[in-house]
């Protein structure tokens, strides 16, 4: 589950190793080109963590940040990540 918190959803995810969450932020890169909304996130070794908010919307979450979230979701679930 996404938590609204500062005008962002944000979740963490965890993966096996780094190259599994490289290949997972990959995926998601092209999700977001296709969603044309690309996140805030940052990666250290296996985990990686999101914020999701519409910039052009006053820095706001929006339906965007919900689409990009549940297709964060969808490959998260193929690359085997654990929420943190």
């Amino acid at each position: 589950m996404w938590i609204e918190h500062d005008n962002a959803l944000t979740r963490t995810f965890r993966f096996p190793d780094f190259n599994t969450a490289f290949a997972f932020m990959t995926e998601v890169a092209a999700a977001a080109e296709r969603l044309d909304h690309h996140p805030w996130w940052a990666n250290e070794y296996s985990t990686v963590e999101f914020r999701l908010r519409t910039h052009d919307a006053g820095n706001t979450v929006t339906k965007r940040d919900h689409r990009l979230a549940d297709a964060i979701d969808e490959v998260a679930v193929r690359h085997g990540a654990t929420v943190v």
